[in-house]
């Protein structure tokens, strides 16, 4: 069911702070910032030659990156995202196992214009998991 690792998400405080250090510091490619008033973020990607780096920033009251931050202020790994062919098939069949899709369990449009669901941390070791259609 699962296809390549797509990228790693990180919570930051500071999305143009973090977004220098990669590219100043670490000499990374980086995307321009991307807001995302559906999910509440802003983003960054960091393009590397085998997946991205996702940086993520709150945007508004209601982001769920907030609390993540308030738990966790200098921010961190928020969430890892594989690729699937099908997300529909892949949720039925995620549901019929017992895991559970976050939610109303319906794919959302995410930051690369493609299908995305989030599957709950309790059910895979403590990770936030996304699943992004290909």
């Amino acid at each position: 069911m699962l296809g390549r690792l797509n990228h790693v998400a990180i919570a930051v405080p500071d999305l143009e702070a973090a977004t220098a250090v990669y590219r100043d510091t670490l000499g990374a490619r980086v995307s321009q910032p991307q807001s995302l008033p559906e999910h509440g973020v802003s983003v960054v990607f960091i393009d590397l030659d085998n997946t991205k780096v996702e940086l993520l920033e709150p945007l508004g009251d209601a982001s769920p990156i907030e609390s993540f931050l308030q738990k966790n202020p200098s921010g961190g790994i928020h969430h890892i995202c594989y690729e699937v062919d099908d997300i529909r098939t892949a949720r039925d069949r995620l549901l019929a196992d017992g895991a559970r899709v976050l939610g109303d369990g319906q794919p959302k449009i995410g930051a690369h214009g493609k299908p995305v669901l989030f599957l709950h941390p309790k059910d895979f070791m403590g990770t936030l998991v996304e699943l992004e259609q290909v």
